[in-house]
């Protein structure tokens, strides 16, 4: 049975921080292939066209062959649900444990998510610890362990795992706010993405 993570997210723009704990996930575990699975439509943000996105995930991740781009979100319609995402992704790829990888902040969410107590059973939670709250390896451990009580008690069992990852205080919100004022995000996305932000004016307004 192959093992595989999905990485879904709304990747906007993806930055080094999600490549630092994609590469840690897939040698972690170890894993065959990390499946980058963009939001098309987050039910609960607006975020730049989903094309733009995924041309940023292609440029940043066609250099690791184990990283590859799903656009099996393309043609929904309506809300983007984790849930769908995973049986769908399991339609194409049979025989597959999978790993959900996730950060700890939309971690402590997954009780309140769509079908969410269902989600949790059908995968390995692989959770990067959230930097910018200034949280220890202990402390993201307790809330995760908050998380696992929370879903106990409406019987549901889930199986989950920090991710070993490098420090790196980068987010997307981060990387749109110093664009649009103008400041340099040079080394907080790769080069090439960097250039495509700046050929397409994506986060001016």
């Amino acid at each position: 049975m192959q093992q595989l993570a999905i990485f879904g997210g709304t990747f906007d723009p993806i930055h080094w921080g999600h490549l630092l704990i994609a590469e840690t996930a897939l040698h972690q575990i170890p894993l065959e292939k990390v499946i980058w699975t963009p939001s098309r439509n987050p039910p609960h943000k607006t975020a730049a066209l989903f094309e733009h996105r995924v041309a940023m995930l292609q440029i940043a991740t066609r250099e690791n062959s184990a990283f590859t781009v799903s656009q099996i979100e393309a043609k929904r319609r309506g809300s983007s649900y984790a849930i769908d995402t995973l049986i769908d992704l399991s339609a194409c790829y049979p025989n597959t444990y999978w790993h959900w990888i996730v950060g700890l902040d939309t971690f402590q969410t997954l009780p309140r998510w769509y079908r969410g107590q269902e989600l949790a059973q059908m995968c390995n939670w692989l959770i990067a610890p959230r930097i910018l709250g200034g949280e220890t390896i202990a402390q993201s451990e307790l809330i995760c362990k908050q998380v696992t009580q929370q879903l106990q008690k409406q019987s549901v069992t889930i199986h989950w795992q920090l991710l070993h990852t490098p420090l790196v205080g980068i987010s997307s919100s981060l990387i749109r706010q110093f664009y649009r004022e103008g400041k340099s995000i040079r080394y907080l996305v790769p080069e090439e993405v960097r250039s495509y932000i700046t050929v397409h004016d994506l986060y001016t307004r």
